[in-house]
């Protein structure tokens, strides 16, 4: 590889996809194809950042790298000064439900919030000190006041920022916790300032504890905390953000849900989100939702059986032949093609060698041998993905490594690669790959 991983991140990137799951860390160091679908979703961020809205469809087949790239994106965006919130959806998560499922989304996306000093989630702390912080910096640099006159000017400003976001719908209830989270901020009251990020985070249970505890009549419930998002965004830009970024993977959960109404429901709320991004009713504020092609397009149980998002979402009449216009509301991510898989298998060499310190043992014509097994597989035209061919070959790396006396030839050339083969000659194979040649 040209350039030294970490071992850290190394160990985290092969770890993770042996175990067919996206790491969240390295992912620019074994990043192969998508340039175009990656280019359009980065002008999305920085139209994002120009305070326009975005909202996108990531779609592909199961293992077809679709998590790699919303998770790719998610780096760029933190590195680029943005705010990312990013969640799996589940039977427990949903946009809307009648038990408090999509009050448990939020959670997670709270939960998951990330920044660039923050990039493993749980930045909200964070980021009102530095929002508080970044006030006190302004005063400082506009007025040479000290003591209480500075602490009254500071306190100004922040009622102001507090100021702009009632407005919001619901923004009044977000501006009070914002100026109590300042006061205890100033008292060095710990035990407040735990309450308003509790409140915050969507975890007290009941309006009567919330006002209990911080004299505010109001908690994020299921009907409210989308707007909390809109919010959240306006008042991270005042801290210094460039917008938010919103990450829902596993579309796949609304199209299994049983009951027709339920779905609908849920199907809703992403209309409002689809129409308030694209009518410019949000300001700095992105998503993107990572689902399968059935979970979109079933006509049945999909996003497509809703037909306020099926007319608004379908292709023209010019998406085809390989023609697909990336500006469209859903991307669609082919597989990557056998010289992608070439380049990518090579990168993931050259890590495992950088991780466990040796020379790279295995050769071009190995790895043009490996792919060839792999995509003569009984139905890998149809049905293998990367996700597989990656386990596969990190798997073939370890035992290579483990087992020095062994060629690659018998460990391809025994138990299921054997079958694999479907009788092909080693100078079929060969042959079968020469597009790689330099």
């Amino acid at each position: 590889m040209s350039s030294q991983v970490p071992p850290r991140i190394a160990n985290i990137l092969l770890n993770a996809l042996k175990g067919g799951v996206v790491p969240r860390v390295g992912l620019e160091y074994i990043t192969v194809g998508r340039a175009r679908e990656i280019d359009a979703i980065l002008h999305d961020i920085e139209m994002i950042g120009e305070g326009s809205a975005s909202f996108r469809f990531i779609v592909g087949k199961y293992g077809s790298g679709k998590s790699f790239l919303l998770q790719t994106i998610r780096n760029y965006a933190t590195a680029s000064g943005f705010a990312v919130v990013d969640a799996d959806l589940s039977p427990e998560r949903r946009f809307a439900g009648t038990k408090g499922q999509g009050l448990a989304t939020y959670k997670e996306l709270i939960q998951n919030l990330s920044t660039k000093s923050k990039p493993d989630g749980g930045a909200l702390p964070l980021i009102l000190e530095k929002w508080i912080s970044g006030i006190q910096a302004s005063v400082k640099a506009r007025s040479s006041a000290e003591g209480e006159v500075f602490e009254q000017l500071v306190e100004r400003e922040i009622y102001a920022v507090a100021g702009s976001l009632e407005g919001m719908v619901n923004g009044f209830e977000f501006a009070r916790a914002v100026i109590l989270y300042w006061n205890a901020y100033r008292a060095d009251d710990a035990a407040m300032k735990s309450g308003v990020l509790k409140w915050f985070r969507g975890e007290y249970p009941t309006r009567k504890e919330a006002k209990a505890e911080l004299g505010i009549n109001f908690t994020v419930n299921d009907e409210t905390w989308y707007d909390f998002l809109k919010i959240l965004a306006s008042f991270l830009v005042g801290a210094g953000y460039r917008g938010l970024l919103v990450i829902i993977d596993e579309l796949v959960n609304i199209f299994k849900i049983p009951n027709s109404i339920t779905r609908a429901n849920n199907y809703e709320k992403i209309l409002t989100m689809y129409n308030d991004a694209l009518q410019g009713k949000a300001r700095h504020i992105g998503f993107l939702m990572g689902g399968t092609p059935q979970c979109i397009e079933d006509k049945y149980k999909g996003v497509f059986s809703y037909e306020a998002l099926r007319s608004r979402l379908a292709e023209g009449h010019f998406s085809s032949g390989g023609l697909k216009d990336l500006t469209a509301p859903i991307i669609r991510l082919q597989m990557l093609t056998q010289e992608e898989m070439y380049i990518l298998v090579e990168k993931l060499r050259g890590l495992h060698a950088q991780l466990y310190k040796y020379e790279p043992a295995l050769s071009h014509d190995d790895l043009l041998y490996f792919l060839t097994v792999e995509y003569n597989r009984v139905g890998a035209e149809t049905h293998i993905t990367p996700r597989e061919i990656i386990r596969d070959f990190i798997e073939l790396t370890n035992i290579l490594h483990q087992n020095p006396q062994k060629s690659v030839s018998e460990i391809l050339g025994s138990n299921s690669f054997e079958m694999a083969r479907g009788g092909l000659s080693d100078e079929e194979i060969h042959k079968d790959f020469q597009e790689f040649e330099v």
